[in-house]
């Protein structure tokens, strides 16, 4: 365990060395049993029978000469019988103190600690000490209790941190359970090494990441990503059903995504922030088509999170590391492995998205997943990925093969939980298209307003769920990204902008 290095100001009190060790450790490994603290000038080692009750036996080592040895001596040997002994060291120039003496029957226990609170302060307190903490929980963590709490408290993501009790995220808000006493780093660690497959679990341990897939049976998938902070170990889960979600759960309107399920060719961008629900809605369309068209399907994901079954399509997951090195020798593969619709996880770099056009550009439908804030601005950030020299033609691409760009967000529902505010871009005016051409996302979005577009922006479908009554009114104004637009459509007073 990490060894932490804490200053501690002027103390006169044993007692407040050993809570100030005890909240330092505990902040980032959890409760420990024993704690070996080391300064210039003085050593300890304090032990206890559990993680809650206060420390009964200790081993200290102090630098003492002259009038402070004396001292040292004096309490000692007036002390009651059985709290303490000590051994000098002349020749080393340290003296080493046991409390209680080993052996004694029912020691006193208050006693030992108020002969320490004298003992120190006689001495000189250093102000800088390090601190290591032993014997921590290492009681294994019921990862089937973690997921059926998950499930009771309808969250959507568990954090595991040494010295915190488990965090759920539910409707987007980090929440402290009582499910489990703060953890340690142990415990979690053991968690990472029991669920990781072999390779993560060596990637764990030279890279200090990894992420994996994790199925918890008769509850549900996770996509597990565990990583070092301070040294100690921190995992997250984010859970994802056994049942592939239809559109109807997941509040997404049916006619769009069935519209999209039913293309045969071209490039579906779903985008949005992290946790904004885009491996939900990809696994929604990609079921949808699985039950419907007599289709190869074949994703590439990192990891896999919905496992999804052949119904009326042939369906081939493949998972990154294991089945493919990278996205982009996956995709430049698949074309070889005769799908009608790919799922390409995200678009992360250039390599990939180049593959992901070709493929769509070959009239396979290519589903895929970007990090962005609204439809209109997808072409500037997938051409970023780019050199310059490269981006007029990456533009004219996207011009072409860009079927639909779903941007989400989820926003607060009435009566509590989250649903799904929507970008959405057809590629299905020439105003759009030349917009994409030139990348003046001015100018997409313009498009997207036109009465002849099907695109619909987020402050139409915002103002759409306010007057459904599934959002509040605040809600509505807080999510729009342009306020005035929203409040003239709300007023009525909204017309479509005129093309220059």
């Amino acid at each position: 365990m990490a060894t932490i290095i804490a200053g501690i100001g002027q103390q006169n009190s044993f007692k407040k060395v050993l809570e100030i060790a005890l909240d330092e450790l505990g902040k980032t490994e959890g409760s420990p049993r024993r704690i070996k603290a080391v300064s210039d000038m003085v050593s300890f080692t304090a032990e206890r029978r559990d993680y809650e009750s206060e420390f009964e036996r200790f081993s200290i080592q102090i630098e003492a000469f002259g009038e402070i040895l004396d001292k040292i001596h004096e309490i000692v040997d007036g002390a009651e019988e059985g709290l303490c002994e000590y051994i000098d060291d002349i020749e080393e120039g340290h003296t080493t103190l046991t409390l209680p003496i080993p052996g004694v029957e029912n020691p006193d226990y208050d006693g030992v600690r108020a002969l320490l609170e004298d003992l120190f302060s006689k001495t000189h307190i250093p102000e800088v000490w390090r601190f290591n903490g032993e014997r921590y929980n290492n009681e294994p963590v019921s990862i089937e209790l973690l997921f059926r709490a998950l499930i009771q408290y309808k969250a959507s993501d568990i954090h595991l941190s040494a010295g915190e009790k488990p965090i759920f995220r539910i409707d987007n808000k980090m929440l402290e359970s009582d499910l489990l006493p703060p953890l340690s780093g142990p415990q979690i660690y053991n968690l990472v090494k029991q669920l990781s497959p072999e390779d993560d679990w060596n990637r764990f341990e030279e890279e200090h990441q990894n992420s994996f897939s994790f199925h918890q049976k008769g509850i549900g998938y996770a996509r597990a990503s565990a990583f070092l902070k301070a040294g100690q170990p921190h995992l997250t889960f984010r859970y994802h059903p056994e049942d592939i979600p239809s559109f109807e759960m997941l509040n997404m309107p049916v006619n769009i995504m069935e519209k999209l399920s039913k293309l045969h060719g071209g490039l579906i961008c779903i985008v949005g922030v992290t946790g904004s629900g885009k491996s939900s809605t990809c696994a929604a369309l990609i079921d949808w088509i699985n039950r419907n068209r007599k289709l190869h399907i074949l994703t590439l994901e990192d990891p896999v999170e919905y496992h999804h079954y052949s119904k009326k399509s042939t369906i081939s997951q493949r998972n990154m590391g294991t089945d493919f090195p990278n996205f982009e020798n996956g995709v430049e593969g698949a074309l070889r492995h005769d799908p009608d619709v790919m799922l390409v996880g995200e678009m992360r770099d250039a390599g990939t998205i180049r593959a992901a056009i070709a493929a769509s550009a070959t009239g396979h439908l290519v589903l895929t997943t970007l990090h962005a804030n609204d439809a209109a601005t997808v072409v500037d950030r997938i051409c970023s990925f780019f050199d310059p020299v490269e981006r007029e033609l990456i533009r004219s691409q996207l011009r072409d093969c860009i079927q639909t760009i779903i941007c989400q967000k989820l926003v607060p529902k009435k009566g509590g939980g989250r649903v799904p505010a929507l970008d959405v871009l057809f590629n299905d005016v020439k105003q759009i298209a030349d917009g994409i051409t030139a990348g003046n996302t001015g100018a997409i979005r313009l498009g997207m307003q036109q009465n002849l577009s099907e695109s619909k922006l987020f402050e139409f479908y915002l103002y759409d769920q306010w007057k459904d009554d599934i959002i509040d009114l605040e809600t509505a104004q807080e999510y729009a990204p342009e306020l005035s637009m929203f409040e003239q459509i709300r007023m009525g007073t909204y017309t479509v902008p005129k093309l220059g």
